[in-house]
C-alpha cells in the first residue's frame, strides 16, 4: 500500500511509482510486499498482536512526518490487539530504561499527526554503540516483555538495530547467567524482530523512492527561495543559497529544478575545471536576456572534482570579483527540519507506520530486519542491510572519485533529475533561425486551473527549442486555437513560470467538436504539426474528439500529447495528476487550522466540503493527512445508517480526552446527503454533546503557488511530452507532410506505478465512467481502510460486493503489482 505523491520514472517524488519488477528494486531482493487483508485474515489481522508487545522510537535527526509514522505504529499495534509502548529519547530511553519506556494509548497520539519533529524524542546515544549499553537496552525489552522493535531514523540508527539483533540471543544469554532475568523470560523473549522506517531530510537512503521528511524540507526550501527571489527582482541581486543533505545532493538537485535556478552544486557531480568561467558567463548571459535576479543553490557536501570543498562563501566571493554583482549568502540551516509536515509525509508515515506493524507481527525468527521502503504507488519490505550496504556503497564511490558510479547508485530518479535540469539550465538557449528540419509545436491549457500548469509549458517550451523547435502557446485553450488566439514563444516568454499558479496562458474548459472547422483552419494557418495539452478531464475528452474529428478534417491527423493537471486527479491512465498534491496541501493546512480551534473550544465537529467532482481522491488523501473521522466520497455509497453510526463513534469519542472531530465530503459524494444536510445531522444528533461548524473550501483549493512536487512533476512531466513529440512528428513525416492517424498518436502522458508512460486515448475509454467523470479504477481507494483503522473504527474487511473498497492488500509471489 502507499501514498499519494511521486515523479516521473524517478524515484523522487512524492510520491510514488512502482518498480518495473515487481522482485527487485535497483538490485535490491524485495521481501514482501504490502500488507493484504482477505476476508480470511480479517478475524487474525485483528487478533494478530494479542500477547505481543512492539516498541517504537525516533532516533538520529529529526524528520518531519516521523510523528505520523509513530501515531500509525500505536493505532494499528492497538488495533491488532498488541501493547504499544513510546521509547522517548531514541536509543538513549532504550539504555535508560524507566520512564523512558511507556505504554501508549490511543489518545495519546492524538494531534500529533501535524506536528513537526518527534514528539518522543531523539538523542545521540554513544551508550548504545557499546556493549553494556545494549546489554541495558535488551533488559528492558525482556522486562516489559518486548520482543518488536520499530526504528524511526537514518541509516546508522538502522545499522545499530540490525546490530542489536544479531547480538539479541548472546545478550539474553549473559543476562540469564548474571541472574537478570529468568529462563522464563529468556524464552518468552527468544527472538526480537527489527523493521525500520527511513525518516531523513535528506533523502540518502538507497532502496527507497522518498525518505519521511524530505518533501516537507522541500516545502522549506522552496517557501524561502520564492521569498528571496522577489526582493532579488527588486534589488537585481544574485543569491547563492546554501541547503542541508550531507553529502547527498538531491534537496539541491530538486529545489533547483523546482524554481529555475542559474546553477546547482552537488557533490555527486562536481563541476568542471574550468566552472568559474562557465559560471560566470551564464549569470552574464541570464542578465543580458532581461533577467533581473540570479539563483544559484549549494549542497552543503558540494565538492570540486578533486574533492575539496565549493563553499556558498566561495562562489560570492567569485561573483562579486568577477562580475560585481550584488551578491548575498543564506544558509538555511535547521528551518529546513522544522515546521508542519506536508500531506506527502503525513501520508508516507501513516502508511508506512501500519505496514511496520504488519510486518513486525508476521515475523519469525529466520525473517531477516527489514525496511519499509517507498516504491512507486507501493510500501514493500527490504532487507535492511542491504539498503544500508548499497547506501555505503554511493559514499565510497564519492570518496574514491568515481562520480558516475555514484550517481548510479543514487537510482533512476536522480540522474534523470540531473538530466532534466541541465537540458534547461546548462544549455544555452537556441538561436531563432528557420530551417527545414524546424517542427513546429503548439502548447495550451484546458479546463479548470491547476497549480503546476505553468510549470509544464516552461518545460516543454524550452525543452522544444532545445530540440530546434518552433513552439506555439495558445491562449484559452480549445477556444483560443479556434480563434487564432496563438503566438509564438520564446526562451525568456517562459522565464520565472516555475513557480507561478493559476494559468499563465488561460485555460477553459471548451471542447473542440464544435470549432473543428476553425481549428483545422488555424492548424494550417500556424503550420502546427504538434499538439501538447496540459490540462483535467476535458484535456483527455478533447483529445478523444480530436481523434473522432480526424475521419473529416485531414488537419486534425497530427500527433497530441495530454499532460493531466487537475486538483480533483480524475484523469484515466494517471495515478497523480499536476496540482492534485498543492490543493492536497491546501486543504491539510486548513483542516489544522479548524483542528486547533476545535481544541480550543471543545466538544466541536467541523464539516469539511472539498473539490473533486465525483472523485473523492482529495477528501480521502486529506482525511488521512489531517486525521479526520470520516471522508464522505460517490465512490464508497454510504447511507443513512452509515451517517448514524459516524455520529454515533463521535459522541463515543467526546467521552474521551479527544473532544473534537472532522469530516470530510467531498462535494459531489451524494446527491440528497449534501453538506447543508450532514452539517444538520450532526448538529441535531449531537445536542448537548457536540455542536457542529461547516467549512466549504471553494476555489481556494485551485489556487496558490505549486508545491515542490507539483513543480518538479509538471517539469518533468513538461520534457517527457516534448521529447515524445519530436520523435513522433518525425515518425509521422510523409510527402511533405505531418500525417498521424494511428492510435498511438494520440495519447496521455500518465504516472503508472514507477514509471510515465503513453497511453492511447482510444483504449483509455474503456476504463473511464464518462458520466462521472472519474476512471473505473483508482488505486488511492486501497487507502480507505487505513483511514478508518486510524479513526478507532472497527472496520469490516469483508471482500464481497465492496471488498477492493475495505481491504488492503499485500502482494503474494506471481502476483502482478497493484
Amino acid at each position: 500500500m502507499l501514498i499519494q505523491k511521486p515523479p516521473p520514472e524517478t524515484d523522487d517524488l512524492k510520491p510514488l511509482h512502482a518498480v518495473d519488477d515487481p522482485t527487485t528494486m535497483e538490485g535490491i531482493p524485495i521481501l514482501k510486499n504490502e500488507w493484504i487483508m482477505t476476508h480470511e485474515e480479517h478475524h487474525a489481522a485483528k487478533t494478530l498482536g494479542i500477547g505481543k508487545a512492539i516498541a517504537v522510537l525516533t532516533s538520529g535527526g529529526d524528520a518531519q512526518g516521523m510523528n505520523a509514522a509513530v501515531r500509525a505504529v500505536v493505532r494499528v499495534g492497538i488495533f491488532t490487539g498488541a501493547r504499544v509502548f513510546f521509547v522517548h529519547e531514541g536509543y538513549q530511553g532504550l539504555v535508560d530504561g524507566g520512564d523512558h519506556i511507556r505504554e501508549a494509548t490511543w489518545e495519546s497520539v492524538s494531534m500529533m499527526l501535524q506536528l513537526g519533529g518527534t514528539v518522543i524524542g531523539s538523542a545521540r546515544c554513544k551508550d548504545f554503540r557499546e556493549r553494556e549499553g545494549r546489554l541495558r537496552a535488551a533488559h528492558n525489552l525482556v522486562k516489559r516483555g518486548i520482543t518488536n522493535l520499530c526504528v524511526i531514523g537514518g541509516d546508522g540508527s538502522l545499522t545499530g538495530a540490525d546490530t542489536f539483533r544479531s547480538e539479541w540471543s548472546d545478550l539474553l544469554s549473559d543476562l540469564q547467567k548474571a541472574g537478570k532475568i529468568t529462563a522464563e523470560e529468556a524464552t518468552k523473549s527468544s527472538y526480537l524482530n527489527i523493521v525500520g522506517l527511513v525518516g531523513s531530510i535528506d533523502n540518502d537512503f538507497c532502496g527507497t523512492d522518498m525518505t519521511i521528511g524530505t518533501d516537507s524540507a522541500l516545502h522549506r526550501i522552496i517557501e524561502i527561495v520564492d521569498a528571496i527571489t522577489t526582493t532579488a527582482q527588486s534589488h537585481q541581486r544574485t543569491f547563492v543559497l546554501e541547503v542541508m543533505g550531507r553529502h547527498c545532493g538531491y534537496l539541491a538537485l530538486v529545489t533547483s529544478l523546482s524554481c529555475g535556478a542559474d546553477w546547482v552544486f552537488i557533490p555527486e557531480c562536481p563541476p568542471d575545471d574550468d566552472w568559474e568561467e562557465h559560471l560566470c558567463r551564464r549569470l552574464s548571459e541570464t542578465r543580458t536576456r532581461g533577467s533581473r535576479l540570479n539563483i544559484i543553490i549549494v549542497a552543503e557536501g558540494a565538492i570540486d572534482k578533486n574533492g575539496k570543498p565549493i563553499t556558498s562563501e566561495d562562489i560570492k566571493e567569485l561573483v562579486v570579483k568577477r562580475l560585481g554583482y550584488d551578491t548575498r549568502v543564506t544558509v538555511l540551516g535547521h528551518v529546513q527540519r522544522g515546521g508542519t509536515p506536508s500531506a506527502f509525509d503525513r501520508i508516507l508515515g501513516s502508511r508506512m507506520g501500519v505496514e511496520a506493524v504488519m510486518a513486525l507481527l508476521e515475523g519469525t525468527p529466520d525473517t531477516p530486519a527489514c525496511v519499509v521502503s517507498l516504491s512507486g504507488n507501493q510500501a514493500v519490505r527490504l532487507p535492511l542491510m542491504e539498503c544500508v550496504q548499497v547506501t555505503k556503497d554511493v559514499t565510497k564511490a564519492m570518496n574514491d572519485r568515481k562520480f558516475d558510479e555514484a550517481m548510479k547508485l543514487r537510482g533512476r530518479s536522480f540522474m534523470n533529475n540531473w538530466e532534466v535540469y541541465k537540458l534547461l539550465a546548462h544549455i544555452r538557449p537556441p538561436v531563432s533561425k528557420t530551417s527545414a528540419s524546424m517542427h513546429t509545436v503548439a502548447v495550451m491549457n484546458v479546463g479548470a486551473p491547476a497549480a503546476g500548469m505553468n510549470a509544464a509549458v516552461r518545460s516543454t517550451v524550452r525543452i522544444g527549442l532545445i530540440q530546434g523547435n518552433r513552439v506555439l502557446v495558445v491562449h484559452d485553450g480549445f477556444e483560443g486555437l479556434a480563434k487564432g488566439q496563438i503566438e509564438e514563444a520564446g526562451w525568456s516568454y517562459v522565464g520565472g513560470w516555475t513557480g507561478q499558479g493559476g494559468s499563465k496562458l488561460g485555460t477553459k474548459r471548451t471542447l473542440p467538436k464544435k470549432s473543428f472547422e476553425q481549428i483545422s483552419a488555424n492548424i494550417t494557418k500556424f503550420n502546427i504539426q504538434g499538439l501538447i495539452i496540459i490540462g483535467g478531464f476535458e484535456a483527455y475528452t478533447g483529445g478523444l474528439e480530436l481523434m473522432e474529428g480526424r475521419k473529416q478534417f485531414d488537419e486534425l491527423c497530427i500527433p497530441f500529447v495530454v499532460i493531466p493537471a487537475t486538483v480533483s486527479n480524475n484523469v484515466p491512465g494517471s495515478d497523480f495528476s499536476v496540482g492534485a498534491d498543492t490543493a492536497l496541501n491546501t486543504i491539510c493546512t486548513t483542516c489544522d487550522r479548524i483542528k486547533q480551534s476545535a481544541a480550543g473550544t471543545k466538544r466541536r465537529v467541523f464539516i469539511i466540503e472539498t473539490m473533486g467532482g465525483y472523485c473523492g481522491y482529495l477528501a480521502t488523501m486529506a482525511g488521512l493527512a489531517a486525521g479526520a473521522d470520516a471522508a464522505y466520497i460517490f465512490e464508497e455509497p454510504f447511507t443513512i445508517r452509515d451517517l448514524q453510526a459516524n455520529v454515533e463513534h463521535l459522541v463515543q469519542k467526546m467521552k474521551t480526552t479527544v473532544k473534537r472531530g472532522l469530516v470530510l465530503r467531498n462535494e459531489k459524494c451524494n446527491e440528497n446527503y449534501t453538506t447543508d444536510f450532514i452539517f444538520n445531522l450532526y448538529s441535531e444528533e449531537g445536542k448537548g454533546i457536540f455542536d457542529s461548524r461547516k467549512n466549504v473550501l471553494g476555489h481556494m483549493q485551485q489556487g496558490g503557488s505549486p508545491t515542490p512536487f507539483d513543480r518538479n512533476f509538471a517539469t518533468k512531466m513538461g520534457a517527457k511530452a516534448m521529447n515524445w513529440m519530436s520523435g513522433k512528428i518525425k515518425e509521422s513525416y510523409r510527402n511533405g507532410r505531418i500525417f498521424a492517424n494511428t492510435p498511438d498518436s494520440g495519447c496521455v502522458l500518465g504516472m503508472r506505478k514507477r514509471a510515465l508512460v503513453f497511453q492511447p486515448v482510444t483504449e483509455l475509454k474503456d476504463q473511464t465512467d464518462f458520466d462521472h467523470r472519474i476512471p473505473k479504477e483508482q488505486w488511492w481507494l486501497k487507502l480507505r481502510p487505513i483511514l478508518k483503522i486510524l479513526a478507532k473504527y472497527e472496520i469490516d474487511l469483508d471482500t464481497t460486493e465492496h471488498a477492493h473498497l475495505e481491504h488492503i492488500s499485500r502482494k503474494r509471489s506471481g502476483e502482478t503489482s497493484i
